[in-house]
């Protein structure tokens, strides 16, 4: 970033946190991840919030609201698996839907989503992933699988306005997602890149899979684990668990987020632990629950999820740099491997076995 790009995002952030009455705030900047969001804790007159900084430069644009499939071909990934992309919109929006539904996500205080700014409520440091240490293990879950089934059970619809539209998690973002693991992994693990027919032979397989789902039905935030969600012991019920980073949302499949829980990329969750929250959803969802096409969803969005991470993870690890994701690929291998094993997912088990055999089952 150039110096007067910096010197204009200074200026710009002290304008907003002015305007937003936290211009005298003391600021210390929080760890990052894989995102190009930054944040910063404030602090004034014992009153803390959070600053999340996302310049509509730093990222390829997501996905317009009325994009055809073609359109969204053509604009490319973003577009494709319908990111919201640097659209603080989609964030604001999405935040008011969970708070509206009862669960704990970030109040917005303030927004300027065309300079890239946000003031949130800060809910604290305590990630499950930290809380773990120290809170039984299946009360944590127990809970975060309780806020997902009270979510669902909202049935709220999905938000609209002119600025932002929660989409449908629909065949082409799915498709996108999972074409991530031929475009990076495959030539990570090989040395080479796939043949356009192995490429043609691969997405075939996968739809095969995806066009057995059920139709979307339920939000899915995308990026529900426990590096996202706050353990908030001051608060009652499913307000226990904090929830942030879920501007991807779409309208999807209730057994995303459950997936997304339970074969986490950056923690190991039991066998034993995961039945357990499985069977926990199935037994406090409503009535009309179908149970056969809920576990067939979460066995082919598992596998689904887990490819589009085994690419994503190489594509940090070599075109932006960023080595230590590679140290995450064993865990989300072994995942994978376990889902490929599953009845629907059969044909693409094959094609793996044959053609990239280390992840064969």
């Amino acid at each position: 970033m150039m110096n007067g790009d910096i010197d204009h995002m200074e200026v710009t952030r002290q304008a907003f946190l002015k305007s937003a009455g936290w211009g005298k705030a003391q600021a210390r900047a929080l760890a990052g991840d894989a995102s190009t969001r930054r944040y910063e804790r404030l602090e004034m007159a014992g009153k803390h919030a959070i600053l999340m900084i996302a310049p509509p430069a730093a990222e390829t644009s997501g996905c317009p609201i009325n994009a055809t499939e073609d359109e969204r071909r053509a604009l490319g990934y973003n577009a494709m698996a319908r990111l919201a992309g640097p659209n603080l919109n989609a964030f604001v929006a999405v935040s008011n839907l969970l708070r509206e539904a009862g669960l704990s996500a970030p109040e917005i205080y303030a927004a300027d989503p065309d300079q890239g700014y946000a003031l949130l409520e800060d809910l604290g440091d305590d990630l499950f992933a930290s809380a773990v240490e120290r809170v039984d293990e299946q009360t944590l879950y127990s809970s975060a699988v309780d806020a997902l089934l009270h979510l669902h059970g909202a049935r709220l619809l999905a938000p609209s306005c002119d600025t932002y539209s929660m989409l449908s998690y629909d065949g082409l973002a799915l498709e996108a997602e999972v074409c991530l693991l031929t475009e990076w992994y495959w030539p990570l693990k090989t040395g080479a890149a796939i043949s356009d027919d192995l490429c043609h032979e691969y997405i075939a397989r996968w739809r095969e899979a995806l066009k057995k789902l059920s139709p979307p039905h339920a939000p899915a935030l995308r990026d529900f684990h426990a590096e996202n969600l706050l353990w908030l012991p001051s608060r009652r019920g499913v307000m226990r668990v904090g929830v942030i980073d879920f501007q991807d949302a779409l309208f999807g499949h209730a057994a995303y987020d459950l997936v997304s829980l339970l074969e986490d990329a950056r923690r190991d969750v039991s066998p034993e632990l995961a039945d357990a929250m499985i069977n926990r959803y199935e037994r406090h969802t409503d009535p009309d629950f179908d149970k056969e096409s809920f576990r067939r969803d979460y066995a082919i969005l598992a596998a689904q999820r887990n490819a589009k991470i085994l690419g994503i993870f190489a594509r940090l690890a070599k075109r932006d740099n960023k080595p230590r994701y590679l140290d995450l690929l064993p865990r989300v291998e072994a995942h994978f491997r376990n889902d490929l094993k599953r009845e629907p997912l059969a044909p693409l088990a094959a094609f793996i076995s044959k053609h990239l055999p280390e992840l064969g089952v």
